[in-house]
């Protein structure tokens, strides 16, 4: 599951700035707190440890954020947005997806890309799934950020890159950015993400917590390429892509998927950190996929929903079963769509025929070691590579640089 989709902070919308605003914004980046002393874990070369700095250096850290447009008081400041589906015929684009999606129901083996998880309704299902007891990688990998923000900091400044180009990637309504950003203070924030109209508020709600902060908002499906607009700065871009959503590409996409980061001619990163889901208990893995409450299951058959209205499709939701599993052998978590009874699907002119049990391959999440995720980076051409975990090396942060 593409994750970083946390439950927004107040209205999203338009919004604009005068000096009142300011004082909010200053309200609102001061309330950041670290914990206490933790036991949440930094591995690098060096013997480092999570400290909890005085409020003071939080506070002073704001400040200089804030300092970094000094005039912003008296200027109306509003996310930009890019939409760059916009740039296609409406025709081609659906017609684009049509043959896409019938192409891999029509497969041997039928299957649903994930980046299809996201209409409106999924990405708020998504939402209430990183609510969910059993599903530990949001509040694992929000635990690692917030005790070791310094370090992460840090590690970006030692890289020199003290203010660098912030490109959130499957940025959903920005929550993490948003506690992150007081940290790196990034001089240009870009959130990116598939599902664009669920975007657009996000980003107005960042602007409105940073008004200083220069937001660009791009719709786009970053799986397919990394070519951002020219409004996104080439200098000092660091990809932040939370949340283990690199575990959706297939073991060598996503090497190429980190080398077209790391290559000066089209991601143009100098650093990149990421979450990334560890392997660990299969019992684990399996019930953050199949939870109790049915709301991974809601979330898997939506799908079905978006793809009847991207293909004309006729799929109905009540004749197909939730099934999620770990598959040991390829160390990932398989979800799938199981049809309850034999039935027939059309679309356009065509159909497929399932028998009952035949599945539609709809989500595979690949699980990391440390040492397999620390090999991918360097094959794809970071360097100075370092990772903090949690207690029980559930999940890991790692930052690369390039």
């Amino acid at each position: 599951m593409q994750a970083g989709l946390l439950p927004a902070m107040g209205r999203p919308g338009a919004v604009g700035y005068c000096a009142t605003h300011a004082s909010h914004a200053v309200k609102t980046i001061k309330s950041y707190r670290l914990p206490g002393k933790t036991a949440f874990q930094s591995n690098s070369n060096r013997n480092d440890s999570i400290l909890d700095p005085p409020e003071k250096a939080l506070l002073k850290l704001s400040d200089n954020f804030l300092d970094l447009a000094p005039d912003a008081a008296l200027t109306a400041t509003t996310p930009r947005f890019i939409n760059v589906y916009a740039g296609k015929s409406p025709a081609r684009q659906a017609a684009s997806t049509a043959r896409e999606l019938a192409d891999s129901l029509m497969a041997p083996e039928a299957s649903v890309s994930p980046k299809y998880f996201y209409n409106t309704l999924g990405s708020r299902l998504f939402e209430a799934i990183t609510a969910l007891d059993e599903y530990y990688p949001t509040r694992t990998e929000a635990g690692i950020f917030a005790a070791a923000y310094p370090q992460m900091a840090q590690a970006l400044a030692q890289a020199g890159l003290p203010h660098p180009c912030l490109i959130d990637l499957g940025a959903g309504n920005c929550a993490k950015a948003l506690a992150l950003i007081p940290y790196l203070q990034p001089r240009q924030y870009v959130p990116v993400d598939i599902s664009v109209e669920f975007l657009k508020g996000a980003a107005a709600q960042v602007q409105n917590n940073f008004p200083a902060l220069g937001i660009v908002g791009v719709g786009m499906d970053f799986s397919a390429g990394l070519a951002l607009p020219d409004e996104v700065q080439d200098e000092d871009r660091v990809f932040f892509y939370p949340g283990s959503s690199l575990g959706n590409f297939q073991p060598e996409q996503a090497l190429q998927f980190l080398r077209q980061m790391a290559d000066p001619a089209q991601g143009k990163a100098r650093g990149l950190l990421i979450g990334i889901d560890l392997v660990k208990d299969a019992a684990v893995l399996q019930t953050a996929y199949d939870d109790a409450l049915g709301v991974t299951a809601a979330f898997n058959k939506n799908l079905l929903r978006n793809v009847n209205e991207l293909l004309g499709a006729d799929f109905e939701v009540r004749q197909w079963r939730h099934v999620a599993f770990f598959n040991a052998g390829l160390s990932r978590i398989e979800m799938h769509l199981e049809a309850i009874c034999d039935l027939t699907v059309s679309w356009s002119g065509h159909s497929r025929r399932f028998l009952a049990g035949e599945r539609i391959h709809t989500e595979s999440s690949y699980k990391y070691t440390v040492e397999s995720m620390t090999e991918l980076l360097r094959q794809a051409g970071f360097r100075q590579v370092r990772h903090w975990s949690d207690p029980k090396d559930w999940f890991a942060v790692f930052w690369a640089a390039v």
